[in-house]
């Protein structure tokens, strides 16, 4: 397996995993680098960054191939659809774009945040695509259309991200205060809340099964919470969840992923390292 790091620093690593082995390393961008996408075939890498830009990284070349610069603010977030034929984007300026790879162009412009777009993705094997922002709010739009789907509101501070299980039958968001809520997209609902606070909640990511969240906490702890879904309103209630905390980074945690089979959750901080938990 091979894991993607990325950094102020203004570089990005590619480890084999998880022996911990750099493999390769990537300079070029002029500000900071905010995220990191594996293409789905696995040759190539997006990087977003605060210089405005999008890269596309060729490994078997090296370099980046492709730079998409149409942002005129940082851009915090990237995230390929599973055909590999398009890449999303996340900017400061209140926008998200959708690129053609094949072209290198935009072909989407999606408007309707009030405030920074912090991360996009898309929900698994659909052309939907989801958006978190500043405003408070995730929306999820229409990939081929531009259009705004639904607007889900319930967050009282800025929403720094959203997770949908592989199964893409949960979805949970989290924010700056620390709390995360867990939605009913299809009746466009909150099921639950659970307070990960008072420090902020930086990154979240389903383990594979969809039962189990992972929480990078701002305060160098990771949270893993268990036990939501299916009650409804009364998940949110205290019935049933649980949260485990494993003390992850001496600074902030800024990320969390689990491997595809569940076995490793890897957790990366602003203490300049990357932690691999069994």
């Amino acid at each position: 397996m091979i894991l993607a790091t990325v950094s102020d620093d203004k570089t990005w690593k590619m480890w084999a995993f998880p022996s911990g082995e750099l493999i390769m390393s990537g300079s070029g961008h002029k500000d900071w680098i905010a995220d990191c996408d594996f293409h789905p075939r696995g040759a190539h890498l997006s990087t977003a960054s605060g210089d405005a830009t999008i890269k596309i990284w060729d490994f078997a070349k090296g370099s980046a191939t492709l730079t998409l610069s149409d942002h005129t603010q940082a851009v915090w977030s990237c995230a390929f659809h599973d055909a590999g034929d398009f890449l999303a984007s996340a900017s400061m300026d209140h926008t998200a774009k959708l690129w053609d790879l094949h072209t290198g162009k935009c072909r989407q412009t999606f408007r309707g945040h009030s405030d920074s777009v912090n991360q996009v993705g898309f929900q698994p094997y659909t052309n939907t695509l989801f958006t978190c922002s500043g405003d408070k709010t995730v929306s999820l739009w229409d990939a081929r259309t531009g259009l705004c789907c639904q607007t889900l509101y319930g967050h009282m501070n800025a929403i720094n991200c959203v997770a949908f299980s592989l199964r893409a039958d949960a979805v949970a968001s989290c924010d700056a205060d620390g709390t995360v809520k867990f939605w009913d997209i299809r009746n466009v609902s909150e099921l639950s809340s659970v307070d990960c606070g008072p420090h902020p909640a930086n990154r979240i990511a389903f383990d594979p099964s969809g039962t189990v969240l992972s929480v990078a906490g701002n305060d160098g702890i990771v949270r893993l919470v268990s036990g939501v879904g299916g009650e409804g309103a009364n998940a949110g209630r205290g019935g049933g969840i649980r949260v485990r905390e494993l003390a992850a980074h001496s600074d902030a945690c800024q990320s969390v992923v689990f491997d595809r089979n569940a076995e490793f959750l890897v957790s990366a901080g602003s203490d300049c390292t990357y932690r691999i938990f069994q």
